[in-house]
């Protein structure tokens, strides 16, 4: 077809979907999902889109029919819509682009949605079960059936039940992506098994703002901001960065402001209007010299402060002898904060303290649209990064800028989890392993000190599943974890639960294939702005071939190989595990509507598109589609509009019987709480001491919501960290980071590894190879001035040590980064062992060595050479570069800050030229140091045993996956 013809059609299109709109008397428009060449396919037509393709070597072009399926991307947690382009005629997925019907990603996507594509036809990827053939590492694999997978750990963990080693058996995920579906199937075998990588991620982040207004995330509403103050590198690597960056992008198009604190100039930070590259670990200080000068020059917003803070708590607490008035405790914040002026913060970022000044004028001009962000970045690198967040959160404490238009909001409200056919209870057990005594305070489970534990012989497991999760690599210290994986005496049985090779897998007893985003099911939900929605990840092949009229009960039908999806997997595990009733879990997977066997996903799935999402069963019936049929065709579907000042709702008369109101007016009754169709998590205040629970806070004479806090206020003082064994920690304050200069030595410089390359995919493979085309390099960050001071030069190999060993890396020298600081990104680096006959191509092919306690990682060359061409990869010829990067977080020890229990990635290094025969992602480590460093953090903890005013591991109200029930979470002293 001419491009004449094509445009002509194309035209003839549009004036027949135009007509076919009005004719039901609608309007039409050219928005997302209606057609037009700077659109998206329309919804209408995704039963029938035409594409006109180039024919390879013709110079001719072809019209191909495609039906488009939607899905979710799982390559960040973002969950953006992603549609599927299936070739009508061989059913092929061709290619993947946005969904313009889903909320929060509007139709568009970062690289790493397109780049599905390189994942589900990766010639690398594992389409069998796989069980080790020799010893663990070896990398010797026999195939097996899922048949024998099943019975095998059915028969297992049926076992540990019986006998009652609930705390044996252990999940460790990496990114859900889902909304609770593996947490029930936990809750149902009855064990608190669940394990994280939260704390090697956002802790920090969440708990400087979880002590403030009880969520663990922030949210936010950045296309309706006038002032937005960033601490990351937030457009192209931040949290949920497409849909944040589009609306940022948004504001700054509108004239909102836009403040960047970050050591390195990323691309977000050639965006601002104000660029702060200050000495890494000082945000915090930087952060109370602006709230200082909003309190100093009364800037801030008195009426919400006096309203919402809990300021009255503090004032009895904390200064009994001084009046009780709002008038006493502006004095008393004015003397708090006095020591943190422009020059104190100066002094300690290394920022001019005019530059402090102008950031602090344009924040107190934002008012109430005022928006916030830090989530990994500086409170997941410092010793007390938590106080950064904690310290950026009450900038919008002060200016009122909470739940509001243009400001940061809690992110359960933002969100939307849909209640499921199935709940257990929670356990009635704690599991130490995850939760220890040391760190009560900690946010989430203590997942990558799990080696250190085990070493010191605090448990055992006997079933350990692994799931899109790659602790060797990902994980500081990743040689503990070789140790521990290669210990059957101290893994009785892993399975690593993945669709690619991975470091971790090599360790694995099974390596069993999951699907990829566009093989498999789950709902998901995040706070991608002021709103919420819902969206449906699918196997899109089933979802094709049920269009044309196929039945299809199992997604290995459709799948590639054997590559089965973890629902599936989990049901029928849990299904085979109790096949007769006796413990009481098969229930939990047993159909509704044909029992006696077990749940089908359609049932499922369809049960939670009927009963607990909003709207969409009147959405469906509309289009004539049941809703679990609208969700397969449309992949999202909007819950809400978003809400504002929900803290400010009056409570219901009818919840308040038999109220009772302490001393700083938290309202408790009688009443049940009613039913709320949101499972989004929101902590749960505890009761009062008859039983009654929290139901809202007085304020002016009326009972409002508030927030989920103890206080049920935004608490600036928190009495859970003073009660708790840290009272000099109760306030928003500054704590001096582990890499502060007045802890390093002379010749130490910080290493910033917190970020990550824009494109990278690091838990999902190495072989995406467009994303690989453009971040393929992973150099050594070095200013122009550190250069010439070490006698290093651009291009040159350099060791970088740490406390454990050291590793090579080549130099970048660039204005890029401030001088005293070196940056490396912790996201690349993959590596294979020599012999191996897989030949990824996007890793490195090494030699792992150890004799005691020394190991050693090389690359056999500092290039790896590409495989050869083959027919499954015929864009091999394509692939131009050979740098594979660096796997620096094998050198790091762990660094569990003893209050959040995050792990504070930065480190303190030493910089000097390589030596002769070093090559690049060479890796030396004395594991003898890991242990040192491990007691030395471990040392600074003040454990629940120690400082538990009542008698518990941890405050019950802090948000847990799984919280074990009441009785489970004494001290064993008390029980």
């Amino acid at each position: 077809m001419k491009p004449s013809s094509w445009i002509k059609s194309l035209n003839q299109r549009v004036s027949a979907l135009r007509q076919d709109t009005e004719s039901r008397g609608e309007t039409f428009y050219a928005g997302a999902s209606r057609i037009s060449l700077a659109s998206f396919p329309p919804k209408e037509h995704w039963d029938d889109w035409i594409s006109l393709e180039p024919v390879s070597g013709t110079g001719k072009r072809k019209e191909t029919h495609y039906m488009l399926v939607p899905t979710t991307c799982f390559n960040c947690e973002s969950a953006c819509g992603l549609l599927a382009y299936v070739d009508k005629n061989s059913l092929e997925v061709r290619k993947f682009e946005g969904n313009p019907e889903h909320a929060g990603s509007r139709g568009r996507n970062c690289a790493k949605g397109p780049a599905t594509i390189n994942q589900i036809t990766d010639p690398d990827r594992i389409l069998y079960p796989l069980k080790r053939a020799g010893k663990r590492g070896e990398g010797q694999w026999t195939r097996v059936t899922w048949d024998e997978v099943l019975d095998t750990f059915a028969a297992r963990i049926r076992k540990a039940l019986v006998e009652k080693r609930h705390r044996e058996i252990m999940y460790h995920v990496g990114r859900p992506g889902e909304d609770g579906f593996t947490e029930d199937i936990l809750k149902a075998w009855g064990v608190d098994g669940h394990n994280s990588h939260t704390n090697i991620c956002s802790s920090g982040g969440r708990a400087g703002v979880q002590y403030w207004m009880g969520y663990d995330r922030p949210s936010n509403d950045f296309a309706n901001a006038e002032v937005i103050l960033l601490t990351s590198s937030h457009l192209e690597a931040g949290h949920y960065f497409n849909p944040h960056a589009q609306r940022i992008m948004e504001a700054k198009k509108r004239g909102a402001r836009l403040i960047v604190v970050d050591v390195r100039m990323s691309n977000t930070s050639t965006h601002a209007d104000h660029w702060i590259s200050s000495y890494p670990g000082s945000e915090a200080a930087i952060f109370l010299s602006i709230a200082r000068h909003l309190i100093v020059t009364k800037r801030y917003n008195r009426e919400f402060v006096r309203r919402w803070w809990n300021w009255h708590e503090y004032m009895s607490v904390e200064r009994p002898n001084e009046p009780d008035t709002f008038e006493a405790f502006e004095a008393a914040l004015a003397e708090i904060y006095a020591e943190y002026t422009f020059d104190y913060a100066a002094a300690e970022s290394q920022v001019p303290a005019a530059k402090l000044e102008a950031v602090a004028e344009t924040v107190a001009g934002a008012g109430t649209r005022l928006c916030t962000q830090n989530w990994r970045s500086a409170a997941a690198g410092n010793l007390g990064g938590w106080q950064v967040s904690r310290t950026l959160f009450m900038l919008n404490a002060l200016m009122g800028a909470i739940g509001t238009k243009g400001a940061t909001y809690p992110n359960g409200w933002n969100k939307f989890v849909s209640k499921r056919p199935f709940s257990a209870g929670h356990p009635d057990h704690w599991n130490e392993l995850t939760f220890p005594k040391e760190y009560p305070l900690g946010m989430n489970e203590m997942s990558f000190l799990l080696p250190h534990f085990m070493k010191e012989g605090r448990g055992f497991i006997d079933t350990y599943f692994t799931r899109v999760y790659n602790p060797v690599w990902t994980n500081p210290g990743g040689f503990d974890w070789v140790e521990m994986l290669s210990d059957e005496k101290q893994i009785g049985l892993h399975a690593a639960l993945t669709p690619t090779w991975s470091e971790t897998a090599y360790f694995a007893d099974y390596v069993l294939p999951m699907g990829h985003s566009s093989e498999r099911h789950d709902v998901v939900s995040t706070e991608t702005h002021n709103g919420q929605w819902v969206a449906f990840r699918q196997p899109v092949q089933r979802a094709a071939r049920e269009r044309l009229g196929e039945k299809i009960t199992d997604t290995r039908q459709v799948n590639p190989g054997e590559v089965w999806e973890e629902n599936e997997f989990w049901l029928e595990l849990t299904w085979r595990i109790d096949p007769d009733g006796e413990l009481g879990i098969r229930r939990y997977v047993e159909s509704k509507t044909t029992p006696g066997e077990r749940i089908s996903l359609d049932e499922y799935y369809g049960w939670i598109f009927e009963n607990s999402v909003p709207g969409l069963p009147e959405k469906a019936a509309a289009e004539g589609l049941t809703p679990l049929a609208y969700m397969r065709r449309y992949g999202s579907t909007q819950v809400g509009e978003g809400a504002d000042r929900l803290y400010d709702r009056e409570v219901d008369p009818a919840e308040i019987a038999d109220e009772h109101t302490d001393a700083h007016g938290r309202v408790y009754t009688r009443t049940d709480a009613p039913p709320n169709a949101n499972g989004a998590p929101t902590p749960d205040p505890e009761p009062d001491s008859e039983g009654r629970r929290a139901v809202g806070v007085e304020i002016d004479g009326a009972i409002v919501a508030g927030f989920p806090t103890p206080s049920g206020r935004l608490e600036f003082y928190s009495s859970t960290l003073a009660q708790w064994g840290w009272p000099e920690y109760a306030l928003p304050t500054y704590i001096k980071s582990h890499i502060h200069r007045d802890k390093l030595d002379s010749d130490q410089m910080p290493l910033i590894p917190t970020f990550r390359l824009p494109t990278q995919i690091h838990t999902r493979g190495a072989n995406a190879k467009w994303l690989s085309e453009l971040a393929h390099n992973n150099p050594v960050w070095v200013h122009p001035d550190d250069a010439t001071r070490l006698a290093i030069r651009d291009g040159q190999r350099i060791r970088i040590e740490t406390e454990l060993g050291y590793f090579v890396g080549e130099a970048w020298v660039t204005e890029g980064i401030r001088p005293g600081v070196v940056a490396c990104s912790h996201h690349m680096g993959r590596w294979q062992f020599t012999g191996s006959n897989d030949h990824h191509q996007r890793t490195m092919e090494t030699a792992l060595d150890h004799a005691g306690d020394q190991w050693s990682l090389k690359p056999l060359a500092s290039k790896q050479p590409l495989a050869p061409q083959s027919e499954a990869d015929p864009d091999r010829k394509r692939v131009w570069w050979t740098a594979v990067g660096v796997h620096q977080n094998l050198t790091f020890g762990v660094h569990p800050d003893p209050v959040s229990g995050q792990h504070c990635w930065h480190q303190g290094v030493r910089v000097r030229p390589a030596e002769p025969g070093d090559v690049p992602g060479q890796i030396h480590v004395d594991i003898s140091k890991s242990d040192a460093v491990y007691r030395e953090w471990l040392a600074m903890t003040r454990p629940a045993d120690q400082v538990s005013p009542d008698g518990t591991r941890r405050p019950r109200w802090l948000l847990r996956p799984l919280k074990p029930t009441r009785e489970a979470s004494k001290l064993p002293e008390v029980l």
